[in-house]
């Protein structure tokens, strides 16, 4: 599902280890934004343009034969950009080849920031104040149509301004909690600059999925599996908020809860969320193929492999159903399609993620493009007990 709205920040990364951090930081200013990796495909955006650009850091340098490159059809779009670290160094290369060069020594750590012109980006920042620097170029040549609007004692180009464009940039991270300041800096660059307002909200994000949750589904019926976590059961919700007892839900006992879990989440989800929930006590059966076995990997295949065929199995008979509703999250989303590309596996999923495909269900994702804080927020404007909402996470093999 797609909940971009009309106005909004693009968040190009080029792979920073602190990319997700700015997106959070906008979020925090009830702005929507999203992550896109650096070579992204600009014309996909063109039925619905960003009100401004954040260009992320990166571990590369500019001058590195395959360092990643800014499309510069960007500022044909004629929206504010602000370059972070990487973001503001390939903004000076590109105007001036050569014109970041490897420092004399590696910056990282905290650095003073000295304010030289104290409007637009830097506008409520004291004269001093401390920020996280992290970064082993430096800009030596400034084009000549950017001003330095703040430095460091290390680092003469720290804050920077366009003369005539909107286009910033600062060589320290403002989106990291040790720039004391961080949070002004973008919130000057999404409320002044981008003229953004902050309307995004838990509420708006309930109203606008509720009516495109309705859109997709019109009067076909919708399955869910229930996890007893946060995120199926926001998810559950959202739905039935939606299109009411056209849903259902399906809470699977594997035999590994905790204890009074199966029972408790569905007491929760019948009375208080009154959903309409189907239990499946299955316990014999997982535990029956778990049985000596004391692997984790092979635990969490058995236990994935086990459900598919209980969820399977519930609904074989019944034909009615088009779509699945599941709990992915925006930072699965990101991984997908990050700078770096999927990363390698860690550990396998035992979600509802892996169900076959030859059950031709297509999914509905809710909250695909929310981080697990802003889940919680829905949830608690969706009336789901707060005591459910701060639950602790437990993984899906449970105590196997």
């Amino acid at each position: 599902m797609q909940h971009r709205p009309q106005s909004w920040i693009l968040i190009l990364d080029f792979g920073s280890q602190y990319t997700q951090l700015i997106a959070r930081r906008v979020r925090e200013l009830n702005v929507y934004c999203e992550i896109h990796p650096f070579n992204k495909d600009l014309t996909t955006f063109s039925g619905n343009l960003p009100s401004g650009v954040i260009l992320s850091g990166g571990p590369s340098s500019v001058n590195d034969k395959n360092a990643p490159d800014l499309n510069d059809d960007i500022f044909d779009w004629d929206v504010p950009i602000l370059g972070i670290c990487y973001g503001l160094q390939i903004l000076a290369h590109n105007e001036i080849p050569g014109s970041v060069e490897k420092a004399d020594r590696r910056e990282f750590g905290r650095s003073e920031l000295i304010v030289d012109d104290g409007t637009d980006l830097l506008a409520e920042i004291p004269e001093e104040s401390v920020v996280w620097m992290s970064h082993g170029d430096h800009i030596k040549e400034l084009p000549s149509n950017y001003e330095i609007i703040g430095h460091t004692d290390n680092a003469h180009v720290a804050a920077v301004r366009h003369a005539e464009a909107p286009i910033y940039g600062v060589q320290f991270h403002p989106e990291v909690i040790h720039t004391v300041h961080g949070k002004q800096i973008l919130k000057n660059f999404v409320y002044s600059i981008c003229n953004l307002k902050g309307s995004w909200t838990a509420q708006s994000f309930i109203e606008s999925t509720i009516e495109e949750i309705r859109e997709q589904v019109g009067d076909d019926r919708v399955i869910c599996g229930l996890s007893g976590g946060v995120d199926s059961t926001v998810v559950a919700t959202l739905v039935h908020e939606a299109i009411g007892d056209q849903l259902q839900c399906i809470f699977v006992d594997n035999g590994v809860l905790r204890k009074n879990e199966f029972q408790d989440v569905l007491d929760i989800c019948e009375e208080q969320l009154h959903l309409p929930v189907k239990g499946i006590d299955a316990s014999d059966k997982f535990l029956e193929r778990l049985k000596g076995v004391v692997d984790p990997e092979m635990k969490r295949k058995i236990i994935g492999e086990t459900f598919i065929e209980v969820f399977d199995e519930s609904i074989a008979h019944d034909d009615s159903y088009k779509y699945l509703a599941q709990g992915t999250l925006y930072p699965d989303v990101i991984e997908s399609i990050s700078f770096k590309g999927p990363s390698a596996t860690i550990k396998s999923h035992h979600n509802v993620g892996g169900l076959p495909k030859e059950m031709n269900l297509d999914l509905i994702e809710p909250v695909r493009e929310l981080f697990k804080d802003e889940v919680r927020n829905v949830g608690r404007e969706l009336g789901i007990p707060e005591h459910f909402i701060k639950r602790h996470p437990f993984p899906g093999p449970g105590l196997a």
